[in-house]
């Protein structure tokens, strides 16, 4: 940045200015939120394969927690850096940990055996992101070519303070809703989803002539699947809701591609051969799950695996211009003097390369346990370094270009799993050993990755309010420290209720991980079904369709989870309909958009908070043998599931069109999500 741009910024708050800022309560409210919005992300990564971004939740919970205590909006802007890293480091463990598990690595996910290994690798993926962003920050926050959409949104919250009370009641009365709506379901008030099976033509009747050739044979065979009405799941809609109805019916595709068509045609030709075993309705069922889980979702993991490249591909540019800022931002703080003003003021660099060195004696350390081999360690620590900063600076530039939300964490992790996967097959690695050490890599650049992107967009925020860089830092380095050991938690409790890889828990990127770690390293990867599915990828890419990467993740959840999401984007449709058929102005659009979300935000963080309660509940259970919950079946479960339907689609649809406000209301700051 030149001097005379520098001259003309001014922050918010001035330089000069004396503000409370690093205080008890700051931090402690922010220390709340980063494990309770980092376990919701957790819940919701798990169950949907996405997360949502913790920064606009977190600052319209801490600016209307603070307002109560006349806090400073300083303050405000300490306890939202803290409260919004939590579900970045979440995004990062539930995209990787789960892949321990489903790769047979770790024989159990209990405190014995995952629990320290799982705090190491959050604690130095997400250590390592807060170091490496600390020497790229003031280059990359001072750049005028990164307009940092969501930091200018989260910032412009904090200056409206009068729009705090009203926000904070609407995301609160929401999140309320929809622990109601979810505990009511877990206990089956009313049926939370239903299965239907599905036959086409009767198995073992119909015939099929195979050529067109007079004596061409014939061989019987029937089709069938099941179908699912969608789960009555706040937390799907509303993440339907934010991701809007083109997106989400891209994701219903997928579902539908897979159940309607894949499910019932391989039914169709291994029906003759399966019947024998079959005596009822039932069994059918369980043969199209099965069909689903080892033939379809394998040819999924190939689709996704080239929707994740071609993400990249189509950012190469991006991708291309944040490596080599990464060089040139390095260089640049190198040769920098220590900032004397608070509002440039970072930790030291003495202090940020010595941590350095500590976390890669630390990674070392780490490597050498899962792989048992020094070699393997020292080059799986090297590998993460490298990889690990470049992608650190390339997650920090996206970030500035299109926002936290459009970060394509997983598809940079995927690219070093790859890599750390060829280099322990040349160094002659192979078993659950290579796989550990592989896994591990990738779990500490993903955090890694997940937590610089996030970090980067609050000190944006910051550097805008005029806060102080080093206690964002630092408070930061408490966020990590503490959701690290907290996270944990609300993953066994959620493993141990539902098991990872279920249609409970499915864990799409996690299962991705672990196919290909057990695919490159260990030689355990059905490859004839993984390259249908990379040719699939690379038709979908042909016809243009606009995200691979979604329509293949549809096919890999199961059809209640992506029917729920695209009845969330059909809610977003209606309340968009009757916004632009009203009389209302560019600003009353803005706040029923807010409105919206803030709305759809409430009810998936309602469903996930009181989902980790009753995944308590369900693995102590569990372990018990008897019920603790209670069981309300009735028989008016299925029209109660109705109502409760047509009940969220009144509040997501009038709720913010009835927030639109007095037409000569200012416009508030835009919720981008």
């Amino acid at each position: 940045m030149t001097p005379t741009k520098e001259k003309q910024f001014r922050s918010y708050v001035p330089d000069k200015t004396d503000m409370r800022e690093f205080t008890f309560r700051a931090i402690l409210l922010g220390l709340v939120m980063t494990v309770i919005l980092g376990a919701a992300n957790l819940y919701l990564g798990l169950r949907a394969g996405m997360t949502i971004a913790a920064t606009y939740p977190a600052a319209v919970i801490g600016m209307a927690v603070l307002r109560l205590m006349k806090g400073s909006i300083l303050e405000e802007n300490m306890a939202r850096t803290i409260g919004s890293i939590g579900e970045s480091v979440a995004a990062g463990a539930v995209f990787t940990i789960p892949a321990f598990v489903l790769s047979g690595v770790w024989p159990a996910f209990d405190l014995a055996n995952g629990y320290w290994k799982s705090v190491a690798l959050m604690a130095v993926g997400g250590t390592l992101g807060i170091l490496f962003v600390t020497l790229l920050r003031r280059v990359m926050v001072e750049d005028p070519d990164l307009p940092f959409p969501e930091s200018v949104a989260a910032s412009e919250i904090h200056k409206a303070g009068q729009q705090g009370a009203k926000a904070a009641q609407i995301l609160f009365a929401n999140m309320g809703i929809g622990a109601v709506v979810y505990f009511l379901g877990a206990i089956n008030v009313f049926a939370a989803s239903r299965d239907f099976l599905v036959h086409v033509g009767e198995l073992g009747k119909s015939l099929v002539k195979l050529a067109r050739a007079p004596n061409a044979p014939t061989v019987p065979a029937g089709a069938m699947s099941t179908f699912s009405a969608p789960a009555i799941s706040p937390a799907y809609i509303g993440v339907g809701y934010i991701i809007g109805p083109r997106l989400g019916a891209l994701n219903f595709a997928g579902g539908v591609f897979a159940w309607g068509l894949l499910v019932p045609l391989l039914a169709f030709f291994m029906g003759p051969q399966l019947a024998p075993n079959v005596t009822d309705e039932h069994g059918w069922a369980g043969v199209a799950g099965a069909i689903w889980f080892h033939i379809v979702r394998p040819i999924a993991v190939g689709g996704m695996l080239v929707g994740a490249s071609f993400t990249l591909f189509r950012m190469r540019k991006n991708l291309g211009i944040g490596m080599k800022r990464a060089v040139a931002d390095l260089k640049k703080s190198a040769a920098g003097h220590a900032a004397t003003s608070r509002t440039q003021r970072d930790l030291s660099s003495k202090v940020v390369f010595g941590g350095l060195g500590v976390v890669f004696l630390c990674m070392i350390a780490l490597y050498f346990y899962f792989s048992g081999v020094i070699a393997g360690a020292v080059v799986a620590a090297v590998v993460m370094i490298v990889l690990g900063f470049f992608f650190a600076a390339v997650s920090g530039n996206l970030v500035g270009m299109i926002g936290s939300s459009n970060n394509p964490v997983s598809g940079l992790t995927l690219c070093t799993l790859v890599v750390a996967a060829l280099l322990m097959i040349a160094i002659g690695l192979h078993g659950n050993a290579g796989i550990a050490a592989v896994l591990g890599v990738a779990a500490v650049v993903c955090v890694s990755s997940a937590v610089a992107g996030e970090m980067l967009q609050d000190l944006k925020a910051g550097h805008i309010l005029g806060g102080t860089p080093s206690k964002m830092q630092i408070g930061d380095l408490f966020g990590i420290a503490v959701s690290s050991m907290a996270l944990f938690f609300p993953l066994m409790w959620l493993h141990r209720a539902y098991t990872f890889g279920t249609p409970q828990l499915s864990a799409p990127q996690a299962g991705l991980m672990a196919s290909l770690a057990q695919g490159i390293v260990g030689g355990n990867m059905a490859w004839p079904l993984v390259v249908v599915g990379i040719m699939m990828g690379f038709g979908l890419i042909l016809i243009e369709v606009r995200s691979p990467m979604l329509f293949s993740v549809g096919m890999y959840l199961p059809l209640e989870t992506t029917f729920a999401i695209f009845v969330g984007g059909v809610f977003r449709w209606l309340t968009d309909k009757f916004r632009n058929r009203g009389d209302f102005n560019d600003a009353q659009k803005a706040r029923i958009e807010n409105a919206g979300v803030l709305t759809a935000s409430g009810l998936i963080a309602g469903e996930a908070l009181c989902g980790l309660v009753v995944a308590g509940f369900r693995a102590a259970e569990k372990s018990k043998g008897q019920l603790i919950l209670p069981d309300a079946t009735w028989s008016g479960t299925g029209w109660l599931s109705i109502l409760v339907l047509l009940g969220l689609a009144v509040l997501m649809i009038r709720l913010p069109l009835r927030n639109a406000g007095r037409p000569d209301e200012p416009a508030p700051p835009t919720a981008i999500m």
